[in-house]
Parts: C-alpha cells; sequence; structure tokens
C-alpha cells in the first residue's frame, strides 16, 4: 500500500520541477492546500444532502403550495395484468410487432396500447411539486454559491489580471476563503453525483454524470497543486448560468409563463456566452499559454488542461442543445404559446422530465386509431384542451427514459 501510494502522489507528476510537497508544508508563517484537507467534503456531502431533504419539505413544500402547485403525479394508466406483465417484465417500449399480438389478445387497437404503455411509464415519474422542491434546492444553493464567490474574488488581483494565478506558483498560501470555496463546491458536487440517482432521471444522465465527475476532479487537482486561483474563477463561471436555469423550471412549475420565457431567454445568453466566450477567452487563455509561459507545463499540469477542454466540450454540447430548443419552441411559437422550457423540452437538463403525452385511460373495447381525438395533456392531474401549465396540445415528445 506504502509502495502505492508513493507512486500515486509522485512529485513529479503533481508539481512543477524542483517542487516537492515537503516544500508546500504548512508553516507558522503560511498555510498550503493539504490533500487530507479534502477527506472533510465526503461527511460534508452527506450533511448537505440531510440539509436538502429538511429544506424541500419544510420550505420548498410550502413554497410551491403558496404557488397553488399540486402533488398530483401524473394520470394513472388503467389497471391491466397482461400488459403490466409485459411491462415490468419484458419491455417498456413494445415494438410494432409485440404491439400487435396485444391487440389481438386484448382487442384494443395499437394507438390504445400505446397510449397505456406512456402513461404507465409517466406514472413512474415524480410530480410537477417533486420538480418544483428539487429545482428550489438547487437555485437557491447556486445563488448562495455563485452570490458569495463574486464577494470574495472581487477583492482578489487574480479575477482583474489572471497572469497572478500564477505568479510565485505553487507557493502561494491558502486563505480561508478558498479553503471554505473549495470544499463547499467539492461538497456539493459529491451530493449531486450520489443524488443523481436517486433524483429525476433526465436524458441526459450519462452526460450530466460526466459533468460531475469532471468537475470533482478539476476541484480536486487544482486543490491539490496549488491551482485554487484559477480554480476559483472557473467555479464562479459555473455558478452564473445555473441559477437562471434553475429559476426558470421554479416559474415554468408554478405557470409563471412569461417569467418563464424570459429566465430562459437570458441563461440561454448567458450561458452560451460564458461557456463559448468567456470561459476560452479567460480561462483557457491563462491555463493554457499564461501558464506555460510563467510556470511551464509538467505532468498534472497536461491532466489539468486536459479535463478543462473535456468541459468545453460539454458546453458546446449543450449550448448546441440550447440553440436547438431554443428554434423549436420558436418554431412552435407561430401556431401557440412559446414555451422553450415544455415545447421543446430542454435537452440539456431535460427541464421536464415527464415530458410524455398524459392522455386519458384506455376504454375496455377497441377503438379504432383514426377516430382518436386531439391529443391532450396533463400536467398536477388536470386534463385541458389547451394544455396547462405551459404544455401544448399535440406537442413532439422524446423518448422516455
Amino acid at each position: 500500500m506504502a509502495g502505492i501510494l508513493a507512486w500515486f502522489w509522485n512529485e513529479r507528476f503533481w508539481l512543477p520541477h524542483n517542487v516537492t510537497w515537503a516544500d508546500l508544508k504548512n508553516t507558522d508563517e503560511a498555510t498550503f492546500p493539504q490533500a487530507e484537507d479534502l477527506y472533510l467534503a465526503c461527511p460534508l456531502a452527506f450533511c448537505i444532502f440531510m440539509i436538502r431533504l429538511v429544506f424541500e419539505r419544510f420550505i420548498a413544500r410550502p413554497c410551491a403550495m403558496g404557488l397553488k402547485i399540486q402533488a398530483n403525479g401524473p394520470q394513472k394508466a388503467q389497471p391491466n395484468a397482461i400488459l403490466e406483465k409485459v411491462f415490468t417484465a419484458i419491455t417498456k417500449h413494445p415494438d410494432e410487432k409485440r404491439l400487435e399480438g396485444l391487440s389481438k389478445q386484448l382487442d384494443w387497437d395499437v394507438r390504445t396500447i400505446q397510449r397505456w404503455f406512456r402513461q404507465r411509464r409517466n406514472q413512474e415519474k415524480p410530480s410537477t411539486l417533486a420538480r418544483f422542491c428539487e429545482s428550489m434546492w438547487r437555485f437557491t444553493f447556486y445563488l448562495y454559491i455563485f452570490t458569495y464567490g463574486v464577494r470574495f474574488l472581487k477583492k482578489t488581483p487574480w479575477l482583474w489580471n489572471t497572469k497572478e494565478c500564477w505568479y510565485n506558483y505553487p507557493y502561494q498560501p491558502l486563505t480561508v476563503d478558498i479553503h471554505y470555496y473549495y470544499i463547499l463546491e467539492l461538497s456539493f458536487y459529491l451530493s449531486l453525483l450520489f443524488s443523481q440517482f436517486t433524483d429525476i432521471r433526465r436524458k441526459d444522465f450519462l452526460i450530466m454524470f460526466l459533468h460531475h465527475v469532471a468537475t470533482i476532479s478539476l476541484i480536486t487537482f487544482s486543490y491539490v497543486n496549488n491551482m485554487a486561483r484559477v480554480g476559483t474563477l472557473v467555479m464562479c463561471l459555473h455558478d452564473a448560468a445555473d441559477v437562471l436555469i434553475e429559476a426558470a423550471k421554479m416559474a415554468n412549475y408554478a405557470k409563471c409563463q412569461i417569467l418563464c420565457n424570459l429566465l430562459f431567454a437570458m441563461f440561454a445568453i448567458l450561458f452560451i456566452s460564458s461557456r463559448l466566450g468567456v470561459y476560452p477567452v479567460w480561462i483557457l487563455n491563462t491555463t493554457l499559454f499564461e501558464s506555460w509561459e510563467i510556470v511551464g507545463p509538467y505532468p498534472s499540469w497536461w491532466v489539468f488542461n486536459l479535463l478543462l477542454i473535456l468541459l468545453q466540450l460539454l458546453h458546446s454540447f449543450w449550448s448546441y442543445l440550447i440553440v436547438k430548443t431554443a428554434c423549436r419552441a420558436i418554431s412552435k411559437g407561430k401556431v401557440g404559446k412559446w414555451n422553450p422550457l415544455h415545447v421543446s423540452k430542454d435537452d440539456r437538463s431535460d427541464i421536464e422530465s415527464s415530458s410524455d403525452e398524459d392522455e386519458s385511460p384506455p376504454p375496455n373495447q377497441k377503438h379504432h386509431s383514426s377516430s382518436s381525438s386531439t391529443t391532450t395533456t396533463t400536467t398536477n392531474g388536470t386534463n385541458k384542451n389547451h394544455g396547462t401549465n405551459g404544455y401544448l396540445t399535440g406537442a413532439p415528445y422524446p423518448d422516455e427514459h
């Protein structure tokens, strides 16, 4: 084990040439980041998760009730033993051949069976109330940590001159503000990484999982080898847009359509400008070029920059989805209200993960699919011809997950 640890913490990988771990030991004059500091993030991540449960139960839920957001989930499918057996034991997405077989067996038309499976899949999805509570928790944390980051960074020299991130590197002392900022961000993303398996499942589950892993790796890397100054810039930049998207979700669930559209537009502008403009010009420029000029490359420097470039690729992918979402929403707006969070379903974060149509339960006798009426939608258990909470009739549906 000692050999493995010695190999992992090899100074020639983590630190610049002629720098050793002994040089970065804490002294009476200065405190430097220590790898063992990060152990605190694990129990703190659990505490953050517990705080979230209390927040959602005693703060977010009453707020949702005050906004008339009901706890009703999607409409339940009519009980049917045969279809239930197929759904639970064989497939949740039956193909055309199986649909035709079930149609003959039950004497139902294919469209009615498709509707049953769609409702049954929706039945397992959380209510609008649960989504609102989750978004309110994330909004609150992002708003707090972004505000803290801005207040802290505006007093630092490296916000205004990024070369300050590399002067006297790696002998830059660790301040209490940087330590608090790092531990809190790392704890939050650890809690998100694990709660992702219990939260509302989204279409971009794997992409977000990769994002959380890359973020945690970046935070850990930059702390251990004392790239904390540039790390604080990266964290603050990323928190800004997250505040707006969670606010847009809350407005959407509360049926504040104008506010929802405004917040989504602000989010799209801020996300694309910050992730495709500020991030490469400001962050990647200093980590790739200014650091090369002042400090020079070393093994963990390459890994750190590769992670930052991976993050940039994720930014490009999400920006493409946001633009596509906006274009589709505007296109749909020609025949109804523009709602980027429902008409097109924000593919980046699956703002409304319960994206399937909820239709009336299948009858006990066979119907002709040609006679089925215009699709209606359900939100909070209420059906209306013109949709509720931003849904529009006949909106396209991405595949469930």
